[in-house]
């Protein structure tokens, strides 16, 4: 089959990152696939390159960006239209809010292409005001009537649309995330002593490194995830946090970095974003995360997969891919979120446990084999279910 994908932009984010593991099987399956992409913002990072080394044809649609701009979105429109009728792909896939309206709308120039749309999460509730949150469930209500599947990554995305009535129980179908899992189940644990990004940061080598691994936006909460480890801290003198990652939140969290007292400040640093990632999850000895919202997070995925532990908010998908207690802590407050930290920055062997039931957890579940695998039954049923109505 001929496949089109549809993403804002591929970043370092977990979008881009499924793409990156899913879409070269998927050609050496023997489907012909094309990914339509705007650039990414600066700072961000861009996989383009690395996904085209793959063998995948990527292509740059003029004005497909992130942010609302009328004009740009109007350009982008018009140039997935010629796209797409150019390939007459049989399937067109598009992930989160805008490639959805914009992509989904460009394959009516296609008709005889069938839609399959992915939410990544949803802004649909608690971003915007209650009027423009009503215009948006609106919007993605009409979209999915001419979307032949609805795509959630977690269960709880799929209760969300559910209950928003975005979709129905027929076309909605959980896919959860999947990556290149290989070099990241390679890395030894315990980590082995020194070198890279530690030796870099100057850490001593008894500390005890916690990473944040993300875009620094405002739904992720870097400054809560700074205020939970200022409070393990002041208890745990050898823990240190990492924010891999850049962003607008990043002036605000340097600010506040420098505002403590300089024994905390001193432990706390801005790495910027890193697209190595073996090298990022083999130098840390926690994942954490602080997000108000969350479909399921790819940065999860992969620190289990580095044999971390997790300490995060207990939002979306979450608790599918962390279990409480055994991969780690889930917690409601800044509070419990500190309290997490400290348990397992004094805890090295339970770092250990947790972390060796998070790599046997997310192997089978979270592999790009079984994202594509997934993928093409969906794409199966959707090409079976045309040709049955014909």
């Amino acid at each position: 089959m001929r496949l089109a994908r549809v993403l804002t932009r591929l970043n370092l984010g977990g979008p881009a990152r499924q793409v990156l593991a899913s879409d070269p099987l998927l050609m050496a399956s023997g489907h012909e696939l094309r990914v339509f992409t705007g650039a990414a913002e600066p700072g961000e990072g861009d996989l383009a390159d690395e996904l085209r080394a793959r063998g995948v044809d990527v292509r740059r649609v003029a004005g497909l960006g992130r942010a609302p701009a009328p004009w740009d979105d109007l350009r982008a429109l018009a140039g997935l239209r010629r796209e797409l009728r150019a390939f007459a792909p049989h399937i067109v896939h598009t992930h989160a809010s805008k490639a959805g309206l914009l992509g989904r709308l460009a394959a009516r120039a296609v008709p005889s292409a069938r839609r399959v749309h992915t939410f990544h999460g949803h802004v649909l509730e608690g971003y915007f005001s209650p009027l423009v949150s009503r215009g948006l469930i609106a919007v993605e209500r009409r979209l999915a009537r001419g979307t032949a599947r609805i795509l959630a990554v977690s269960h709880a995305t799929a209760e969300d649309l559910l209950r928003l009535r975005v979709s129905d129980e027929k076309r909605l179908v959980v896919v959860p995330p999947g990556v290149d899992l290989a070099e990241l189940l390679e890395l030894p644990r315990p980590r082995v002593a020194g070198g890279g990004l530690r030796e870099r940061l100057g850490l001593p080598e008894n500390a005890v490194l916690a990473g944040l691994v993300g875009r620094l936006a405002p739904v992720k909460q870097p400054l809560l995830a700074l205020a939970a480890f200022s409070r393990a801290a002041e208890l745990a003198s050898d823990l240190h946090l990492a924010f891999v990652g850049d962003g607008p939140e990043g002036a605000a969290l340097e600010r506040a970095r420098r505002a403590l007292p300089d024994s905390l400040g001193a432990r706390v640093h801005l790495i910027g974003s890193q697209a190595d990632r073996r090298s990022v999850f083999g130098a840390l000895d926690l994942v954490l995360l602080s997000s108000r919202s969350e479909g399921l997070p790819v940065c999860l995925i992969e620190g289990a997969a580095a044999g971390l532990p997790a300490v995060s908010l207990a939002v979306g998908g979450v608790a599918e891919v962390v279990a409480h207690e055994r991969t780690g802590f889930l917690a409601e407050t800044v509070a419990e979120l500190g309290d997490g930290l400290l348990r397992l920055a004094r805890a090295p062997e339970e770092r250990l446990t947790c972390g060796r039931r998070a790599r046997v957890r997310v192997t089978r579940r979270h592999g790009a084999e079984a994202l594509a695998q997934r993928l093409t039954a969906v794409y199966d049923a959707v090409l079976e279910e045309e040709s049955c109505a014909s």
